[in-house]
């Protein structure tokens, strides 16, 4: 008969605890995989077993309605007082659930990856070592021989990875693959918000230099169980994200340069149009009244001053935004530690 688990309050709420004590710290975001955690547990101890430092899993439940928490809660036994279950108060999607993994890792270095098993756990101790050895702070695993269906997500995602790349001038294969080794300290610079998880790369590469983000050949498998999250449509969803995820690059502390100079450039050609048409009045005694050009110029001043203010009032939303930095994207139910 399984012996009873009892649950304490996890370590992961001392504020006290030395920098560093656990060495890597291993976050799985988890959404109705009951199917999965089991044989997710068993895949990641056995990985990790003989590597010779201190590490840590976080388990964290967003929001699964199909029995996932209580089953992964079934799994914590005695004697896994390094495997932590945080349960989300609701689902709040997978980059919260992953941002919840980071704000609870205590690693000197953090791991991400899926809970559905495509992820191969056995890659993580090379991945780890890897990064340390080329002096890294994030190695981006690469599904090389990915195990999934040509049209519904090879193709779309090819298709996003050339586009981010493009537009982002960050030259990784698979930004898609959660599977990522990074160093804590850089990590924790980073928030997480809306479904940015998959630029992560772009985000790191805005407090390190590019040169400092590698990426190395993984594992796939093919899902065993359920049904992928994703479908074609994620594409659509991808390339609004990475307009979202440039603009919060390069202009997230200046945004009124976005808007003033798209507002400065408007102005100025209305302002060109108002001109002419001043001097064709004054000068040539041509009537301008019914002519479509000056419509066209009150509307361009119009717009170029809607764009300004928008600019000045953007400013201020930032400054209330970095003022605010504490406010999180996700609220915990419950977090579980077997002792």
């Amino acid at each position: 008969m399984k012996e009873a688990v009892a649950l304490q309050p996890s370590p992961l709420f001392d504020k006290n605890r030395p920098e560093y004590a656990v060495h890597l710290s291993i976050v799985v975001p988890l959404y109705n995989e009951v199917e999965s955690v089991g044989g997710l547990l068993d895949a990641i101890t056995q990985a990790m077993q003989g590597y010779p430092k201190v590490w840590q899993l976080i388990l964290v439940d967003d929001g699964s309605t199909d029995g996932t928490v209580k089953h992964a809660r079934s799994l914590l036994t005695p004697g896994m007082s390094n495997v932590h279950l945080v349960e989300l108060s609701r689902n709040y999607g997978q980059t919260a659930a992953m941002q919840a993994g980071i704000d609870f890792a205590q690693g000197e270095f953090v791991v991400t990856l899926d809970g559905d098993l495509q992820n191969d756990p056995s890659d993580i101790p090379h991945m780890v070592e890897h990064l340390i050895n080329n002096d890294l702070d994030l190695l981006v695993g690469w599904r090389k021989n990915r195990q999934d269906n040509v049209v519904a997500r090879k193709i779309p995602s090819w298709l996003a990875n050339r586009l981010i790349v493009k537009v982002s001038g960050v030259n990784i294969h698979d930004y898609g693959c959660s599977l990522k080794v990074y160093r804590g300290d850089v990590i924790r610079q980073i928030k997480l918000m809306g479904e940015m998880h998959r630029f992560i790369p772009i985000w790191v590469a805005g407090v390190v230099p590019p040169s400092r983000i590698g990426e190395i050949p993984v594992k796939h498998h093919a899902r065993q169980f359920g049904v992928s999250k994703y479908g074609i449509s994620r594409s659509v969803r991808v390339f609004l994200d990475l307009l979202s995820v440039m603009f919060f690059r390069r202009y997230l502390a200046r945004p009124g340069h976005f808007f003033g100079t798209i507002g400065l450039f408007i102005g100025f050609v209305g302002m060109s149009m108002l001109s002419w048409l001043a001097i064709d009045k004054f000068i040539f005694g041509h009537d301008i009244g019914t002519r479509p050009l000056l419509l066209t110029g009150v509307v361009s001043v119009l717009m170029s001053l809607q764009f300004i203010t928008t600019g000045i009032l953007a400013e201020m939303m930032s400054r209330t935004y970095f003022n605010n930095a504490g406010t999180s994207s996700y609220a915990v139910r419950n977090v579980y530690t077997a002792e």
